[in-house]
């Protein structure tokens, strides 16, 4: 049974460090996210990174990353931005991808 064991604590372990890596993850892409939007949106400085924290506060709404996509597109649309729904999810992949890096650098 030891080996069972060992088995299935391994399996648990790395699934809570898999969880916890995704969710750094998560936060990190919705705050790099988040500075990019408040660059279309005209916020620099405290504005800015008060921006980004409303995003990373955004993703706690619902399971899924349509919390923060529905911000970005309310926000860009209330200020006249144009991005496409495209645009912003191209991007929400492309941030989650330098995040990802980030993480794994050590950054």
């Amino acid at each position: 049974m030891t080996t069972f064991d060992d088995r299935k604590d391994r399996y648990e372990n790395k699934f809570a460090h898999d969880a916890e890596l995704r969710f750094k993850a998560e936060a990190r892409r919705n705050k790099l996210l988040g500075l990019w939007a408040a660059e279309l949106l005209g916020k620099t400085g405290d504005d800015a990174e008060a921006y980004a924290k409303e995003v990373i506060k955004a993703d706690f709404e619902e399971a899924g990353d349509e919390d923060v996509f529905r911000k970005l597109r309310k926000d860009f649309d209330a200020a006249g931005v144009n991005q496409s729904d495209h645009q912003i999810r191209r991007h929400m992949q492309e941030m989650m991808a330098e995040a990802v890096q980030q993480i794994e650098k050590g950054e």
